[in-house]
């Protein structure tokens, strides 16, 4: 009979010991929760917030089904159907495509051009006329958001193709309708939007090199480390730290979403968008110390 009430000790404080862990990592995910929650009520506008480890498959989530305008982190999903139609055989990154400034709406077929003015990125304007590498012009729409760019290589791969490789993959609210400043489909809000939800899913599967192949993933993942905007999710990161992620930004609206490689090697896809914004410039910081606090979570759970 002793040894029996032992035995049930023993077990009850194995039990425990398993699942205390458990329990006060719930606990401070919640407080996690609700300190984000309170630093973006200070900023005037709507946020989503998406977060999930590669390795456990912990997720936190806030407003993370709520819609908004894609902006530019639609050229992730563009990027992906890029190397799924490659490692398909229907074309080579090293093929080569011809610099245009002319593209057709969605609405009518009726043509419009870009304004160099309106784009992040200028360089690609003086070839028009000239053929360069598909990889030279993926590279510069990803790490330099070039709306000029992003039209060619929606016209090579065709919008309705990167949709339905989203719903394949699982983000089943991604909308990859059209390229950029197509006036007439905007007039019409005929507009690319997307989840926090969805662009976690595709950055989760691309950390964990579950996109078309892990070579294309590991690819894409060195495209997105060369990012040149960087005030929102790497901007208080510590020194180690490597985000590969894509921007988005359009009046009242800022969005970053990509992957966080710790120095450890861990991996955490994050995703953090807003609209409706008043104040940009206090809202972008209050986004960068959203990723501080996520980041400081994760090592607080290792």
């Amino acid at each position: 009979m002793r040894n029996e009430m032992k035995n049930r000790s023993l077990l009850l404080l194995i039990h425990l010991l398993l699942v205390f862990p458990v329990l006060i990592q719930a606990q401070d995910a919640d407080a996690l929760v609700k300190e984000i929650k309170n630093e973006l009520a200070r900023h005037p506008g709507t946020f989503a917030v998406a977060f999930k480890d590669a390795t456990t498959g912990q997720q936190i989530l806030i407003n993370e089904r709520e819609r908004f305008h894609a902006a530019s982190t639609m050229k992730t999903p563009v990027m992906i159907e890029v190397y799924k139609q490659a490692a398909a055989g229907k074309f080579k990154l090293s093929d080569s495509i011809l610099i245009k400034n002319e593209f057709k709406s969605i609405v009518d077929g009726s043509s419009y051009s870009l304004d160099p003015n309106d784009d992040s990125e200028l360089g690609l304007y003086k070839q028009v006329g000239k053929k360069l590498p598909l990889y030279d012009v993926l590279y510069q729409m990803i790490i330099a958001s070039s709306n000029l760019a992003t039209n060619l290589i929606i016209e090579w791969v065709d919008a309705r193709n990167v949709t339905h490789t989203m719903r394949s993959m699982g983000a089943m609210d991604i909308e990859v309708l059209r390229g950029v400043e197509d006036d007439k489909a905007f007039a019409k809000g005929l507009n690319n939007s997307v989840t926090a939800f969805d662009l976690m899913i595709l950055f989760d599967q691309m950390a964990r090199r579950k996109i078309v192949n892990p070579g294309a993933c590991d690819a894409m993942i060195n495209i997105l480390k060369d990012q040149k905007f960087n005030e929102i999710i790497p901007a208080q990161l510590p020194e180690g730290v490597v985000v590969a992620h894509k921007t988005g930004s359009i009046r009242g609206v800022q969005h970053d979403s990509g992957i966080v490689i710790l120095p450890d090697g861990r991996r955490y896809s994050l995703v953090i968008l807003s609209k409706n914004l008043t104040d940009e410039p206090a809202a972008i910081t209050a986004m960068a110390r959203v990723s501080k606090m996520i980041y400081e979570y994760t090592q607080r759970k290792r």
